[in-house]
């Protein structure tokens, strides 16, 4: 068949395209579900505690992906300034992924621990007064919000369908989970979640 008979059919063009679409997802993903280096968790890496889990949902909620990337790619510009390159098996109980590609402002993979709960809390109540030159809005709301009321409500519901999904949480903790936020606040979960962020693995291949 040639290619010119192809084009001028829009029939069978639109056809070809599907079956060129289909076969490359087939080549390119489906190994993927196969690889133990994306299927299995990296040394050291856990899944969220209802703290963190809740504090990803204040994340997911307020757009941050739509500023911040959450994958260090393995360049010497990327790895200088952010830390080691992530690695496939630390986002194995991440659902969904939190990589994006925006970076309005800096990856935050490995932000954990990098600075103390009271720069994040100064940072998100007002951004210029931890970075100057920062275009990111304030989150004064968050300080108001008990996470057993807002993201936390079914925070125990969500644990239990990650667990479906294969994530490894025990029963108890699922059990738990509602109560474990106490009177935790959405900015204090999300401090949890931010200070989690690319601690786990601690040996790197």
């Amino acid at each position: 068949m040639s290619q010119e008979k192809i084009e001028k059919n829009v029939g069978l063009l639109i056809v070809v395209i599907v079956l060129a679409v289909i076969w490359g997802g087939l080549v390119e993903i489906l190994p993927l579900f196969f690889q133990e280096s994306t299927t299995v968790s990296a040394n050291g890496v856990k899944p969220y505690n209802a703290v963190q889990l809740a504090g990803r949902e204040v994340y997911i909620r307020e757009g941050c992906y739509n500023c911040h990337s959450q994958m260090i790619r393995p360049f010497r510009a990327e790895t200088e300034r952010y830390g080691h390159y992530s690695v496939a098996g630390e986002f194995v109980y991440d659902r969904p992924f939190q990589w994006s590609s925006k970076r309005t402002g800096p990856d935050l993979h490995r932000v954990g621990n990098r600075y103390s709960d009271e720069w994040h809390r100064i940072h998100l109540r007002n951004p210029r007064a931890a970075e100057i030159d920062s275009n990111m809005p304030a989150y004064t709301w968050l300080q108001d919000v008990k996470a057993k009321n807002g993201v936390g409500k079914n925070i125990e519901a969500k644990m239990q369908a990650l667990s479906l999904l294969g994530v490894p949480y025990e029963q108890d903790d699922i059990a738990g989970a509602h109560k474990a936020l106490g009177d935790l606040t959405e900015e204090d979960v999300l401090i949890a979640y931010l200070q989690g962020l690319g601690t786990a693995l601690t040996t790197f291949k």
